[in-house]
């Protein structure tokens, strides 16, 4: 009796101490054993990056609503090859636009983040399959992946032929909010692994900055692209 007695406290306890750990666990610790936190190199571009994501949401460029001078975003209106809007994408991902910044020698895809007052944007992030949707040996978010996957359908020949036109020192750089943060990432993941559709770019000379990053890819892929795909978070130290 004594001997199950003590079985089944040191059960109880362990299930005690599995149950506090998991609803205690916060995702800041899956990085503690990461390297360090960015050099101020590494930071550079992300204002100016958030400040093109920003401009998705103006209607034009040269007479912005919300910043103080068209200036502010950094991006010079003659320098869009495409803008699209809700209309035009028909609810499949959220708006975006495409640029040639020539002072830091990068060709950008911006796309912004969730509209609350969208009902097409919670379809794409309600569309979840995470765990599910097998993608590159991990799992990803199957709405994203559809987004993903409709954007570059419609502009990698828009994308290699400023590639090509700018030469082989451009950077592709794509930059996302929120809900745009996955498109963003995981179009990375998939021009990563089709350069070849790209004029052959280097991997090295490809970058996503996902500001406020929505979970769409397994601890493995986000691992496996580290090296391309820069997550901003406002996190405590």
């Amino acid at each position: 009796m004594s001997v199950s007695c003590g079985l089944e406290c040191v059960v109880c306890l362990g299930c005690s101490r599995w149950a506090w750990k998991r609803l205690t666990y916060i995702g800041n610790y899956d990085s503690d054993s990461w390297p360090p936190v960015a050099s101020p190199d590494d930071f550079a571009p992300v204002p100016r990056l958030c400040r093109a994501i920003l401009a998705v949401y103006e209607d034009d460029l040269s007479r912005p609503r919300f910043a103080p001078s068209p200036s502010f975003y950094g991006v010079d209106p003659s320098s869009v090859a495409k803008r699209v809007d809700y209309a035009q994408t028909s609810g499949r991902t959220p708006p975006y636009l495409i640029y040639t910044d020539r002072a830091h020698k990068e060709v950008v895809l911006a796309i912004r983040g969730l509209n609350l007052v969208r009902n097409s944007d919670y379809k794409v992030l309600l569309d979840n399959r995470l765990g599910m949707q097998m993608f590159d040996g991990g799992f990803v978010h199957h709405g994203l992946l559809k987004a993903a996957t409709w954007v570059l359908n419609r502009e990698t020949d828009t994308l290699r032929a400023l590639l090509r036109d700018c030469g082989d020192d451009y950077r592709l750089v794509f930059a996302g909010h929120s809900l745009g943060s996955g498109v963003a990432a995981l179009m990375t993941v998939i021009v990563v692994n089709h350069r070849d559709q790209f004029g052959g770019i280097a991997r090295d000379r490809i970058k996503c900055y996902a500001f406020a990053p929505a979970r769409c890819m397994s601890l493995n892929l986000a691992v496996k692209y580290a090296d391309v795909i820069d997550s901003v978070v406002l996190q405590a130290s």
